[in-house]
Parts: structure tokens; sequence; C-alpha cells
């Protein structure tokens, strides 16, 4: 009888060990299909694309004055809920990538080639993720929504000059903390 038992709890551990990990939240995905977790990290020949291209815009930038300020300083993505946080990002992302674009029809074309073909990558992996979050009852509200008005509006509001210098101002920011926290998804606390 106790072979019995003893064959019986060896096959179950098996059976357990051959079925894998047991599921758990998974911070890089936000939805069907979607995964940002591979931009967590962005290697290091990415990084030294956007210091030049953010060196090279902040040298253009240098005798203009911008006084408003589009991406607060106080505002983090943590203060968003989860399925938000990557609505946000979309946005700061096309921001970013429509006034970059209008930059890079200047001198400055080389220089942002790769950065733009980066950010057009991640904004492209991120609209994905957002058209795969659930709809029903995520309509954008509250910050999100202020926001989001904000980000839609300021292109009307300011100067070309103040977009790039606070698209500029704001590049590091977004790679680094907002992409990051998406990505990490309900781990960004």
């Amino acid at each position: 009888m106790a072979a019995a038992w003893f064959l019986v709890m060896v096959a179950s551990g098996l059976g357990l060990a051959t079925a894998g990990p047991v599921p758990t939240s998974k911070p890089h995905s936000t939805g069907r299909g979607c995964d940002i977790g591979k931009f967590e990290y962005l290697p290091p020949t990415e990084w030294k694309a956007f210091k030049k291209a953010k060196d090279a815009l902040e040298n253009s930038l240098k005798n203009h004055s911008c006084s408003s300020c589009l991406f607060p300083r106080l505002w983090t993505l943590t203060q968003l809920h989860v399925w938000e946080r990557p609505v946000a990002l979309e946005a700061e992302l096309a921001l970013t990538v429509k006034v970059l674009e209008t930059v890079a029809d200047s001198s400055l074309e080389d220089i942002l080639d790769q950065p733009l073909h980066t950010l057009h990558y991640i904004l492209s992996e991120v609209q994905a993720c957002v058209s795969a979050l659930p709809t029903s009852g995520s309509r954008p509200h509250g910050l999100l929504q202020h926001w989001l008005n904000q980000l839609q509006r300021a292109p009307k509001k300011v100067s070309q000059e103040c977009l790039e210098a606070t698209v500029t101002f704001n590049l590091f920011r977004l790679l680094k903390q907002d992409l990051n926290c998406v990505a990490r998804g309900d781990l960004c606390i």
C-alpha cells in the first residue's frame, strides 16, 4: 500500500514538474498579443543615438525661450490606473514623433533618423497594446482625460520652438520612466 502511495506521489510530482510554473500577472503585457516589455531596457546603441539627437536638438534651440510646459514635472504615470498608462504613453509618443518629424525635415535629418525609427516602432507597439485593451468602462476620465486634452491642444497653443524644446526636454523621461513603467505593468508603483 505504501508503495502505491509513493508511486501516486511521484507521478503527481512529475505531472506538476512538466506542467510548468503557475501563471502570474505579466508585467510586460497590457493586453492580448501585447508585449512591450522588450522596451524596458533599450540597447546602448539606441541610447547613444537618442543622446546625440537630444544634444543636437538642444544646440539648435539655444536661442529660443519657452515658458510653457506640456509635461508637468510632478505628473507621473503611476498616478494613473494601469490600463490608462499605455493610453497616456501613446499620446506622449505620438506628439513626440510628430514634433521630431517636423524637426527632421531640417538639417538634423541624419541625426534624428535612427531615434525616429525607434520611436515609430515603439509607438506602433504601444498602439497595438492600446487597441487590445478592454473597452467596456475604460473611457478616459479625470487626470488621463485632462492629460490627453493638453497634449492634443499643444500644437495649436504653443509655438513650434516650444514644442521642440518641451519634447527634447521630455525625451529621456519618456524613454526611461514612462516607457519603463508601462512595460512593467502593475509592477510599476
